[in-house]
């Protein structure tokens, strides 16, 4: 095993992999900015050094800075986390030049897959369905796409080959709105991955965005962790996840993985990756890209699982065969993550930035927080709005949802305006509810202002849930209460239960 590992990262999942590497006695070094000589990564770490400051080019994506502290600390591996140097071939090879281990994929599939032109290329060949889109790969100027685009058929999107996280992505309607378009993805592509390359992609109006949590080692074993659900999002950002899907069957749930273990061969990929799939409404799913790092959702995978996904990371990078074969992933439960970012839900979820005062986490079984902020840290603009990962387990999506609800209810931020309003309207929409959501679901058929003119109709729907939830309570307990010797309804207990909750 590693003796010392090296973070390339801040925030929550910096914490999330000091804590992992803490548990298997490792010792760790963070890096940070200026602006998070304070940040709770940097006290929980082992040793602690400045990269400079607090712009990402200045600092956390100084990929020369990185390597000279690895060297200088003499660490034995690199963890880039998610997001910054997590996806770049060029860190990834530079970390094997200097005899230090990259918990990751090697750089020909970061390389194969970061490449979301290449990528399609590469799975095509291998047999999996994609996406109609631009299927040439390299640079295509915007004359190219433009001559391309009514061949594909609007609507469509402009997507950046490197990168992800909806950087440098546009949809597009028309041929008379692409120019613009296109130079404006192409900057943004420029300044998030220094990469202006674009591709263009079909819009598959009314899917769902499903993707298929990936584990390989060096031997040539790969298995997949079933599936998280990422319909919910708001302009390609990610807002709240959920494994099972509801919109999957088993014998669906089995055909996608299967698929996607097939991407996963296709470019002799190792370590942790995921792929992102479009599902229709007649099923047929398409591959849409592959993410080689850990996912900020991992989490409600290893809520139902139980598998420790940070921990099998390093294991693979040790050259060490995997914990897991396929017939050893089991689903238990239900696990919803709603990630609590510093934004103002009532005003076009402006970001929000100061110093936060006061912070009361949800606790109780079922729930998680994955955070990296504290009491007196500063919230700034130079990053991710992103605050915690907010994640519970329950035995049914009911009661997951019912633990969600309550998790919320507690979860106190005071300081800066936080998505917890837009959430705890989440989970009482009906739609939500009912599994019945797609991609559009937030941008097209949902508002915080409607939504909280009907939450006392919500509110009689989150009672049915809590309803059968204790209905299922009872048929567990038969043998000491029989449901005839009852003393009161279903609907009264669950008043009762409402009241003590609030």
């Amino acid at each position: 095993m590693f003796k010392k590992v090296l973070i390339a990262n801040r925030g929550e999942i910096a914490v999330r992999i000091i804590r992992a590497c803490r548990e298997l006695g490792i010792e760790t070094v963070a890096v940070y900015s200026e602006v998070d000589r304070q940040a709770l990564h940097v006290r929980y770490a082992d040793e602690a050094y400045l990269l400079g400051p607090a712009p990402s080019r200045d600092s956390y994506l100084r990929a020369d800075k990185i390597l000279e502290i690895a060297k200088k600390s003499g660490v034995d591996a690199i963890h880039p986390g998610y997001g910054f140097l997590a996806e770049r071939e060029d860190f990834s090879a530079a970390c094997e030049e200097n005899g230090i281990a990259f918990i990751g994929p090697k750089p020909s599939a970061i390389a194969a897959m970061g490449d979301k032109a290449e990528a399609r290329a590469t799975v095509i060949k291998a047999g999996v369905p994609v996406v109609p889109g631009t299927e040439d790969v390299g640079n295509m100027t915007n004359d190219d796409l433009i001559n391309i685009a009514p061949k594909i058929g609007f609507p469509l999107l402009i997507k950046a080959t490197a990168g992800g996280g909806g950087k440098g992505m546009r949809e597009v309607r028309s041929i008379e709105e692409m120019p613009a378009l296109l130079e404006s993805a192409r900057r943004e592509a420029e300044s998030a991955f220094g990469d202006g390359n674009v591709y263009l992609e079909k819009l598959v109006e009314g899917a769902r965005h499903i993707e298929i949590q990936i584990l390989a080692d060096m031997h040539g074993n790969v298995i997949h962790l079933g599936e998280r659900e990422c319909s919910l999002q708001r302009r390609h950002q990610k807002l709240l996840e959920e494994a099972p899907s509801a919109a999957l069957s088993e014998k669906l749930r089995a055909r996608m993985g299967a698929v996607a273990v097939r991407a996963a061969q296709a470019v002799n990929y190792v370590n942790a990756g995921t792929i992102e799939f479009l599902l229709d409404k007649n099923e047929n799913f398409y591959f849409l890209e592959m993410n080689t790092r850990l996912q900020v959702e991992h989490p409600v995978t290893e809520m139902v699982t139980g598998i420790d996904i940070v921990k099998e990371q390093i294991r693979i990078a040790r050259g060490r065969t995997m914990s897991y074969k396929q017939e050893d992933v089991k689903f238990n439960g239900h696990a919803i993550e709603c990630r609590i970012n510093a934004e103002d839900p009532y005003n076009g979820f402006m970001p929000s930035t100061g110093r936060i005062t006061h912070s009361l986490l949800p606790t109780g079984p079922g729930v998680r927080v994955d955070t990296g902020v504290y009491p007196g840290f500063e919230i700034t603009p130079f990053y991710d709005p992103m605050i915690a990962k907010l994640i519970v387990w329950g035995e049914t999506r009911a009661q997951a949802i019912l633990r969600m609800r309550r998790a919320l209810e507690e979860y106190r931020i005071v300081g800066v305006r936080t998505n917890i309003p837009f959430h705890q309207t989440m989970m009482d929409s009906h739609r939500f509810m009912a599994g019945q959501y797609d991609t559009r679901f937030v941008e097209e058929r949902f508002s915080m202002e409607e939504a909280e003119e009907h939450r006392k109709n919500f509110e009689e729907v989150a009672a049915l849930f809590a309803a059968l939830v204790a209905h299922q309570a009872t048929e567990l307990s038969a043998q000491f209460v029989q449901r005839n010797e009852r003393d009161t309804s279903n609907w009264k207990w669950v008043g009762r239960w409402e009241r003590m909750h609030r």
